[in-house]
């Protein structure tokens, strides 16, 4: 037992910033401080506050450093850990101006979260069986072996209301109950979609590097659940911390007789296997995910007959995503009653968003299903930077849409984001500011959608191209009234048409910013403007003549020869020529140049 435990967040944000030498950095200086017996050095999963990295955090007090680097460690050794001074210089933002410093949970970031999927994301040792074990680990298997039938497992999850955190919110209990039938006479599968492939979104990687092992127990309770002893985890490749973690608990597991044959003694046996994916967007859909494991090429098709009837290897199959699954063990271990009552009337429970773009607090946030946008963005993410002001939110990635700031006191659930025309996704949440062009946020996601489908539908591999050509036409100063019409019918035809999830719902970034930024898109045909300055063929770049005082910096810098005049006299600049690369405005001392 130690005194104090370091936990130095490994996530990736904070991988990719020296985490690793810093916890190697923290293991020398208490060797060298004689602390070796009294404090241990963890490299924990991700705390959420991915803004503030590379974050360190002191327990049991929950002390938050942020911005730590590798200077810093001797001097946090020597007089936290050793004196018991904190480092006042490098505590988490909220705790610089007081006296008092707060502990994770007390802090604006932390105060409005239910963590129950990140319930252990940073408290525990990911590469530790052990300390999974400590905080309950394996106990909801042991408890479903044991002490509950497998229709009693079905039932439970089903009265906990939990729907599918991948994106539809379908009822888990329920797409459980379909493949729970001919328990012992068929071969049934399990999977879990780690897939993760929407923009932003870094939800499942976390819990994948963070706490792997939460997954592969609930995966075993699937499995006992509906009468299955193979499961595969579908993982990108473009995680390899989160297949180290997976592949590394998986053999503990095995070590431990977790997984393998006759799991605590009973005749229930289940193997797990990775499949790495090659980071196509559509096999986070099931049914191109299934096709991908079978080491066919990732397409989806028609459905019914569905997974659950003929799945994997056209066996019955379960699909569930990362997240989805992070939360069965504690369903199982606390009872349905206990996660129903978390959340709202139909969506129950908690969920993960990754929380990003003009936003003070960029990160991963936990938070019961209700909670309304205003909070998330003012309250957990600390608003919106340099004084602007907030516009609108988009959800669901490519399949989703933007809610805008008239909207911003709407709970967030299923069903309310639904009915504004945008949906829940696998929980990317990116914020946006008054500088951002809304039509130019729709193109950025049916751009991807474009580039991502797999082609085998004409909806979607044609009109997905024709509705972004229309975009590009309105951007390019090119538009046409009309064209919103076009747009409009031609949405419609590829939601309905499309075969697959990615096809039907690649026109919502386009409708709900049509819906609710109208005004953005006209001003952008009839004025040939970009309110938000974004969109590069609409601008316009003057020389204010009282300002230039003809140094000829601008014009040496113009790659285009685009600006003309002399020393003696203020410069102008050539529209035909001007390819709008900023690059004058940059090099101009006197603010003389303007982009409108």
């Amino acid at each position: 037992m130690y005194r104090s435990y370091v936990m130095v967040c490994s996530g990736q944000t904070c991988g990719n910033t020296l985490s690793d030498r810093i916890a190697e950095e923290f293991e020398v200086q208490i060797k060298l401080a004689g602390l070796r017996q009294e404090v241990q050095v963890l490299r924990g999963g991700c705390l959420g506050i991915c803004g503030s990295g590379p974050n360190v955090a002191v327990f049991p007090e929950g002390t938050l450093y942020s911005h730590v680097k590798l200077e810093d460690v001797a001097e946090l050794v020597a007089e936290h850990l050793l004196k018991g001074k904190k480092v006042n210089r490098l505590l988490y933002d909220e705790n610089e101006a007081t006296n008092t410093v707060r502990s994770l949970s007390e802090t604006a970031f932390y105060k409005k979260q239910m963590r129950v999927a990140l319930r252990n994301c940073g408290v525990i040792n990911p590469r530790s069986i052990e300390e999974y074990i400590a905080r309950d680990g394996y106990a909801a298997l042991e408890k479903a072996l044991t002490r509950m039938t497998p229709d009693e497992v079905v039932e439970t999850v089903l009265a906990s209301g939990l729907r599918g955190r991948g994106g539809a919110g379908f009822p888990t209990g329920l797409k459980w109950k379909f493949a729970s039938g001919n328990r012992g006479n068929v071969q049934k599968y399990v999977c879990c979609n780690a897939d993760e492939g929407d923009p932003g979104a870094f939800m499942d990687r976390s819990v994948l590097e963070g706490d792997p092992h939460t997954v592969i127990e609930a995966m075993a309770v699937a499995a006992y659940a509906i009468g299955a002893d193979t499961g595969y985890v579908y993982v990108r490749a473009e995680y390899p911390v989160a297949v180290k973690h997976l592949t590394l608990a998986i053999e503990q597991a095995k070590s431990a007789g977790l997984l393998g044959e006759n799991i605590f003694g009973t005749d229930f046996s289940f193997n797990l296997h990775i499949k790495l994916g090659a980071g196509a967007f559509v096999c986070g859909e099931e049914t191109a995910l299934m096709t991908s494991i079978e080491g066919k090429r990732g397409e989806p098709h028609p459905r019914p007959p569905f997974p659950a009837v003929k799945g994997l290897f056209e066996s019955p199959t379960i699909l569930n995503n990362v997240e989805t699954l992070a939360n069965i063990c504690p369903i199982i271990l606390n009872g349905a009653e206990w996660f129903s009552a978390m959340g709202s009337e139909k969506s129950k429970g908690t969920k993960v968003f990754a929380l990003g773009g003009k936003i003070k607090n960029t990160g991963l946030v936990e938070v019961p299903m209700g909670t309304t946008l205003r909070d998330i963005v003012e309250e957990i993410g600390g608003g919106i930077p340099n004084g602007k002001a907030f516009k609108a939110a988009q959800t669901g990635g490519p399949s989703g849409g933007c809610i805008p700031a008239s909207l911003i006191d709407i709970p967030i659930d299923y069903d309310n984001l639904l009915s504004i025309g945008t949906m829940m996704g696998s929980g990317g949440l990116i914020v946006m500011d008054e500088d951002t062009c809304m039509v130019d946020i729709a193109k950025f996601f049916l751009e991807f959608t474009v580039e991502e489908s797999c082609g085998k539908c004409t909806p979607c591999r044609v009109g997905t191209k024709r509705l972004l050509e229309l975009l590009n036409k309105i951007t390019d100063g090119r538009g046409t009234m009309e064209d919103l019409d076009r747009i409009e019918e031609l949405a419609a035809f590829i939601k309905s048409n499309s075969l697959c999830g990615l096809g039907q719902t690649a026109p919502n970034p386009v409708l709900s910013t049509l819906r609710y930024f109208r005004d953005e898109y006209v001003e952008h045909i009839v004025h040939r403007h970009c309110p938000a300055g974004v969109c590069r063929e609409l601008l316009q770049y003057t020389i204010d003549p009282v300002k230039c005082h003809g140094c000829t910096a601008c014009a040496r810098a113009c790659p285009a020869h685009a600006i003309v005049g002399s020393p003696k006299n203020p410069h102008t600049i050539d529209t035909a020529k001007c390819i709008k690369c900023g690059g004058c405005i940059e090099k101009c001392r006197f603010d003389a140049i303007s982009r409108h």
